[in-house]
C-alpha cells in the first residue's frame, strides 16, 4: 500500500534515511563562495532591515508571512535577486518524490524559490539558485531543515548542486547540497541579522549565491 508523506511532518533522520542524504559540516563560506565587500548603500539598507526586525521582534512573535515580506524580500532585493534573468516563485508545489525501494511518495510546497532563467539556454530545465524555507520567529531556524532538504532534493536530478536557506528571521542557516551517491549537504555557520558583522556576511553570501 502506497504511503503519502507531507514534507512538513518529516524529521531530519527521516529525510536522511528516505532520501539517502549525508551531513557534512563546513565552517567557512569562503571555501564555496567568493565574498565581496558590500557598499555603503547596501550597509544602510541592511541597517534598515535590522531595525525593522528589531521593532517587530520586540512586540512579540513574527509570523512566517511577515518574515518573508518584511525581511527576506528586502534582503533579496539588496542582494540583486530582483532582475529579469531571475524568476522568484512563492508557495511552489514540488514534484512528488518517489522513494526508491519503498512504496512512499513525499509531497510538499516550497516557501521561496529563485531560478536562473538564462542558465544553459539549450537546457529546458531551469537552474535553481536558492531554495528558502521560513519559520516564525519563535522557532529555531534549523527546524526548517528537513523540509528544506526535501524541497531542494528535487533539483538534484537536473543539476549537480543547489543552495538552500532556512530562517526564522533572526538566524540564517545556509545549506549547500551536492548530487552524489550518497548526496550530501553541507551545513554552514549560522548567521544572525541582529549583529552588524554577521548581517554583513549574510548579505555577502546572498550576493555571492546570486552571482554564481
Amino acid at each position: 500500500m502506497q504511503t503519502n508523506l507531507n514534507a512538513t511532518n518529516l524529521r531530519l533522520k527521516d529525510v536522511q534515511r528516505l532520501l539517502k542524504f549525508e551531513e557534512h559540516l563546513n565552517n567557512s563560506f569562503t571555501s564555496l563562495l567568493l565574498l565581496n565587500n558590500i557598499t555603503e548603500y547596501e550597509q544602510q539598507e541592511l541597517e534598515d532591515i535590522r531595525n525593522v526586525f528589531r521593532e517587530y521582534y520586540s512586540e512579540g512573535k513574527i509570523s512566517e508571512g511577515q518574515i518573508k515580506f518584511l525581511i527576506l524580500a528586502p534582503l533579496m532585493k539588496v542582494a540583486g535577486f530582483y532582475q529579469s534573468s531571475i524568476k522568484i516563485t512563492l508557495e511552489e508545489n514540488i514534484a512528488d518524490i518517489s522513494v526508491e525501494d519503498e512504496d512512499t511518495i513525499i509531497k510538499g510546497r516550497m516557501d521561496i524559490l529563485a531560478v536562473n532563467k538564462t542558465q544553459g539556454r539549450t537546457v529546458t530545465t531551469p537552474f535553481w539558485i536558492l531554495v528558502i524555507e521560513s519559520k516564525n520567529s519563535s522557532l529555531n531556524a534549523s527546524e526548517g531543515l528537513p523540509q528544506l532538504l526535501t524541497y531542494a532534493y528535487t533539483s538534484l536530478e537536473q543539476q549537480t548542486s543547489v543552495w538552500g536557506l532556512t530562517t526564522n528571521g533572526m538566524d540564517y542557516q545556509f545549506v549547500y547540497l551536492q548530487q552524489g551517491n550518497p548526496s550530501i549537504y553541507q551545513l554552514l555557520p549560522k548567521l544572525d541579522i541582529t549583529r552588524p558583522e554577521s548581517s554583513s556576511e549574510l548579505l555577502q553570501v546572498l550576493k555571492a549565491i546570486r552571482q554564481e
